[in-house]
């Protein structure tokens, strides 16, 4: 195994949840890292943040390591969820939500009501 797809793995079960993204969660650098990092961010999430534009390794590693072309990349109990179309359908669908609940990370449920109600 690559020394990069070592740093990845290592990240992913760093943190219960992880984001692979352009920039940071406080500030994102692409509206597609912006979307899910604000879904994130509005259900009160605690996740790592990894700005794959500070690593040119990671950023393409993180690619392969999935095997999904796109970032950003949300990692939840070390397990690939998806990037920001697939976040924001579950998000939308409660489907998120559910994930969440089943691998016991906390988040705030009337948040993801809101965000649903406000997309209805």
């Amino acid at each position: 195994m690559s020394d990069t797809n070592t740093k990845i793995e290592e990240l992913v079960k760093s943190s219960d949840v992880v984001l692979f993204m352009k920039g940071t969660k406080s500030m994102p650098q692409c509206g597609f890292s912006s979307r899910v990092a604000g879904v994130l961010n509005f259900m009160g999430l605690e996740y790592t943040d990894v700005n794959v534009l500070a690593d040119e390794d990671i950023r393409q590693g993180i690619k392969d390591f999935s095997d999904w072309p796109t970032i950003p990349q949300l990692y939840v109990k070390g397990e690939f969820v998806g990037g920001c179309d697939i976040i924001t359908e579950m998000t939308l669908s409660g489907e998120l939500d559910s994930m969440l609940e089943e691998n016991g990370v906390t988040f705030n449920k009337e948040a993801a009501d809101k965000i649903r109600e406000a997309n209805a």
